[in-house]
């Protein structure tokens, strides 16, 4: 077991199978040392773990525990696609796009679900610039979603 899975272990995380992509895409594209990731959503056996926006239907603890599972799952194709998450040297960038309700601006402490997530899991390697955008609408009626770009050794 790599060290990444035995502290997402001492978290109380197992990586689940990794989620297959709802549309046409593949769920990673690696260049050179450069692995892309997908959006990925909070989903848990193929369901999605919270619907609507943030802010109306989903509260905002909801939202960065979302944040997290999308960060799980962001991990669990980066293994499918590296083999081994040890081979992670810097989590270079994460996205994070949160869906909406009128006049809510919290998005970047939804998406500290995942950023703090990466950073207790990585420490120094966590460290990953950063976006986080407010949306109407996400796919599935998703509240969140993330993609992240991951820099590997051979």
């Amino acid at each position: 077991m790599s060290k990444v899975e035995q502290k997402l272990q001492s978290l109380g995380i197992e990586l689940p199978e990794p989620p297959k992509p709802v549309a046409s895409y593949v769920p990673t594209a690696k260049t050179g040392n450069l692995v892309f990731v997908s959006g990925q959503l909070p989903l848990v056996s193929g369901d999605l773990k919270y619907e609507g926006k943030v802010g109306e239907d989903v509260s905002l603890e909801e939202g960065i525990e979302a944040a997290k599972q999308c960060t799980i799952n962001c991990l669990s194709v980066i293994k499918g696609e590296i083999g081994d998450l040890d081979k992670i040297t810097k989590i270079v960038k994460l996205t994070g796009y949160v869906s909406s309700a009128t006049n809510f601006n919290k998005q970047p402490q939804v998406i500290n679900g995942a950023s703090d997530f990466i950073g207790e899991v990585f420490e120094k390697k966590g460290e990953h610039s950063r976006a986080a955008v407010g949306v109407s609408e996400l796919p599935l009626n998703s509240p969140v979603e993330i993609e992240m770009i991951v820099e590997v050794s051979e």
